[in-house]
C-alpha cells in the first residue's frame, strides 16, 4: 500500500521577484514550471506544493497557515506587523546581487533636503505603515497616502514626495527625483508558518530548502579554479591566491608536483590566471559552481 507522502505548501513571489526566484531554485536543484497562467506551479519534488503569490502578501498567507513557508522581502514581513518565523535570508534581487533599499525622494527641483522639510506634506507610497512609523519616529507630521503604482510619476501634481524601493536609483533619476534619505534596506527572507518551523518534518525540509539556497546564492559570482604546480614553486602560487578558505593541495602520482583547488570571485580571474602562469602553473582550469555550502 503507497502512503502519501509529507507536503510542504510553499509560496513563490509572484511579479517582478518571480524570475530570480526560479532561477535561484533551479541552481540549488530544484525545477519549477510555471506557465504564466497558473497560480500553482509544478515542482520536480513531490514533498513539496508551490503557489505563487505576491510579496506583498506572502506574511499573511504564510501567518494564517494558508502557506508552510515562503520568499518574501523583509520589508514586507515587517510592512505586516505579522509574527513569522525568518529562517534565513538571501540577498537576491531583480537585476542585483545586493539589499535593495526604500528611500524618500523628491522632485530633484524641490528645495527639500531632509525629512524634516517635508513637516505638512503628502508622501505616497505602497509601504504606508513602515513610512507612517519612520516619520512618526522623527515627530514629523505628514499624510501618507497608499499608491497602487507608478509611484514614480507622482510627484509634484498627486504627492509632495514618495517613498519608493530602488536597487541603483535609476528608475528615480529618469523620473527626476532625488534621495534625500533611506526609510529601510529590505532582502528576501525565506519565512515560515510557526506551526510549521515547530513541525519536525516541515522543519527538516524547510531548513534543507535554507541550506541549498543559500548554497546557490553564495556561488554567484564565484568559480573554482585548478592547477598544477611543482612542490618548488607552491608558497609563491599561495601568494596569488585570493582564497575563499585555505585552497586545497593534493599529491600527485609525480612525488614533486601537486594539484591546488581553490575558490574566487570571478572578476579577479582575469588578473589571477596570468599571474598564475607567471609563477610556473600548469593545467590550469577554471569552471563553474552551483552551489558553495560552507
Amino acid at each position: 500500500m503507497s502512503t502519501t507522502p509529507n507536503k510542504l505548501r510553499l509560496g513563490i513571489p509572484k511579479g517582478s521577484l518571480q524570475d530570480s526566484t526560479l532561477s535561484l531554485f533551479r541552481r540549488a536543484g530544484w525545477n519549477i514550471y510555471a506557465d504564466g497562467r497558473s497560480y500553482f506551479p509544478s515542482i520536480d519534488d513531490v514533498e513539496i506544493e508551490c503557489m505563487l503569490i505576491r510579496a506583498q502578501e506572502m506574511a499573511r498567507y504564510v501567518d494564517h497557515g494558508v502557506l508552510d513557508a515562503g520568499l518574501t522581502g523583509i520589508d514586507w514581513v515587517v510592512e505586516s506587523g505579522l509574527e513569522v518565523e525568518s529562517i534565513t535570508s538571501l540577498v537576491y534581487a531583480k537585476q542585483s546581487r545586493r539589499r535593495v533599499r526604500w528611500v524618500l525622494a523628491v522632485p530633484e527641483t524641490s528645495p527639500w533636503q531632509r525629512a524634516e522639510d517635508l513637516a505638512g506634506k503628502t508622501i505616497a507610497t505602497e509601504l504606508v505603515e513602515v513610512t507612517r512609523r519612520y516619520f512618526a519616529e522623527k515627530n514629523i507630521p505628514v499624510k501618507v497616502e497608499f499608491s497602487w503604482g507608478a509611484t514614480e510619476v507622482k510627484p509634484p501634481t498627486l504627492a509632495d514626495a514618495i517613498v519608493e524601493v530602488t536597487e541603483t536609483g535609476s528608475s528615480l533619476r529618469a523620473n527626476r527625483l532625488r534621495i534625500i534619505e533611506t526609510v529601510m534596506e529590505s532582502e528576501t527572507h525565506l519565512i515560515a508558518n510557526k506551526a510549521a518551523a515547530a513541525d519536525p518534518w516541515k522543519r527538516a525540509k524547510i531548513e534543507t530548502l535554507a541550506l541549498m539556497l543559500r548554497g546557490a546564492i553564495d556561488a554567484q559570482g564565484q568559480v573554482g579554479l585548478m592547477l598544477n604546480v611543482e612542490k618548488a614553486n607552491l608558497q609563491t602560487i599561495l601568494r596569488v591566491l585570493p582564497a575563499l578558505n585555505s585552497p586545497t593541495v593534493s599529491e600527485l602520482s609525480d612525488p614533486q608536483w601537486v594539484a591546488v583547488n581553490t575558490i574566487l570571485e570571478e572578476s579577479t580571474v582575469r588578473d589571477v590566471i596570468p599571474r598564475l602562469k607567471a609563477a610556473k602553473a600548469t593545467g590550469i582550469v577554471e569552471y563553474p559552481l552551483n552551489k558553495v555550502v560552507l
